[in-house]
């Protein structure tokens, strides 16, 4: 068996990656990873197959024997936020968080509710190849599992204690929210509610078909969002993924703002809300190099990392930061928890828009302005380095080559990635330009070449 985890947890398509047989055998693994007795939290998104999924984890982790509870529907920084300050040993979320419908995950947590390291990946993938499961005699598998109650409300509750609540409620926000139909529709329109805003939802219906749009916030599947907030003259909207730990904005003219973007504005707000802590960020590298212009002036510095949040959330803990970000629209807020948030992220952003006292319009303003593409193309075979050495051949010449995932080359008014997913079996291409047109060429271009490379190779 090879590698199991990507960019974000186990990945997979509903019985046919993901079996009950398969899911099973990860919750043994997970639970043999984790120390006999150790309390376990488990969750799901509304997804297809979250019932399904979450009994056969359950019956691994119950036969290593664990002791298992069991938090129903919610949002995997709520989850999250549970286990590291409700004394559990760790935890499972169920969920295929930005992917199409057809597919689920497993996410595994650790102790701190952040997602376990790249470290115990590996021995977590180790156990499940040789099948060294833990045996337990028969009076060690207890088979009660517990209901956590509440955990939406305390979740809620913190993310209110990090922000000036009457501030926020003065400006009497008008907010559209759209939690993808799913988890998120649980906690980020009460948030905005105790906040004192004028609440409007949409696609906030558990649905596990997502039959209104995809569980990606991005803006092709944001359109209608968009153009409905415009007609409710939104000060800001919001839209999370299937699992609400990121967060995309919308501005008050309609303009769908990348998770980079928004995340160079509140690392600013971070910056004065706590001048003491460290003016250091993380990013993917998948992020736009054009935000050090707007953080530099802040004397905020930029360390550029894989793509994925799982390394950026241990890099935190370790060295410390303001925060970290992905173009995707993950935020972690450190002092909160060490994970991607959408709630926290929301909550952050009303503040700072209430503190500048200005249209959201003009407050992305302040950033520098370039035009930006995101596409894909399928890639099902193993040929992406030779791919990235081609694209280096054809683009790269006198411009800064970034090797730290996929290919990254940036010139003073353009810039592309082309990365292999660690979610679906695609290259991503993100291209971001000063002018529309060069970013139009410049995605078919690379686009056109690649499928060149890949015919010839």
């Amino acid at each position: 068996m090879g590698k199991i985890f990507g960019t974000n947890g186990i990945r997979g398509i509903i019985n046919k990656d993901l079996t009950p047989e398969f899911a099973l055998k990860i919750g043994k693994a997970v639970g043999t990873f984790f120390p006999e007795k150790s309390k376990i939290l488990i969750g799901k998104d509304a997804r297809a197959g979250g019932d399904m999924l979450i009994k056969s984890v359950e019956g691994g982790l119950l036969s290593v024997g664990l002791r298992v509870s069991d938090a129903g529907f919610v949002p995997t920084p709520a989850l999250q936020f549970t286990i590291k300050n409700s004394g559990y040993n760790g935890g499972i979320m169920v969920t295929g968080s930005h992917n199409p419908p057809e597919y689920s995950g497993i996410k595994v947590i650790d102790d701190n509710g952040a997602e376990i390291s790249r470290e115990k990946e590996l021995i977590v993938e180790n156990i499940l190849s040789t099948n060294k499961f833990r045996e337990v005699n028969w009076d060690s598998v207890i088979s009660e599992v517990n209901i956590e109650s509440n955990i939406i409300s305390k979740y809620i509750e913190k993310i209110l204690s990090f922000v000036d609540i009457e501030k926020i409620r003065k400006k009497k926000f008008n907010v559209l929210i759209d939690s993808a139909n799913s988890v998120g529709s649980l906690s980020t329109p009460l948030i905005a509610e105790r906040l004192g805003c004028k609440v409007h939802t949409i696609n906030s219906n558990l649905n596990p078909f997502f039959s209104a749009r995809m569980p990606e916030p991005s803006a092709v599947n944001l359109k209608e969002t968009a153009a409905i907030s415009k007609i409710l003259n939104a000060d800001i909207s919001v839209a999370h993924d299937g699992d609400a730990d990121r967060a995309v904005f919308i501005d008050s003219a309609g303009n769908v703002i990348t998770g980079d973007r928004s995340g160079a504005l509140l690392s600013y707000w971070l910056s004065v809300k706590n001048p003491i802590t460290r003016k250091l960020v993380y990013t993917g590298v998948s992020s736009s190099p054009f935000i050090q212009e707007f953080l530099s002036k802040h004397n905020i510095k930029i360390e550029w990392l894989k793509v994925g949040s799982v390394g950026i959330s241990h890099k935190l803990m370790k060295d410390g930061g303001l925060a970290g970000f992905e173009e995707n629209g993950g935020f972690i807020f450190p002092e909160h928890q060490y994970v991607r948030d959408g709630g926290m992220s929301f909550a952050l952003m009303l503040e700072l828009m209430a503190n500048e006292d200005i249209p959201s319009t003009k407050l992305f303003d302040k950033l520098p302005k370039y035009y930006t593409l995101k596409g894909s193309v399928e890639m099902h075979d193993s040929n992406v380095e030779r791919i990235y050495e081609k694209i280096e051949e054809i683009y790269g010449s006198g411009k800064e080559v970034i090797k730290i995932d996929g290919i990254k080359i940036v010139d003073k008014d353009y810039w592309f990635i082309v990365r292999k997913s660690g979610t679906e079996p695609i290259l991503r291409i993100f291209v971001e330009a000063k002018t529309e047109e060069k970013a139009k060429s410049l995605q078919e271009g690379i686009i056109k070449q690649i499928q060149l490379i890949r015919k010839y190779l």
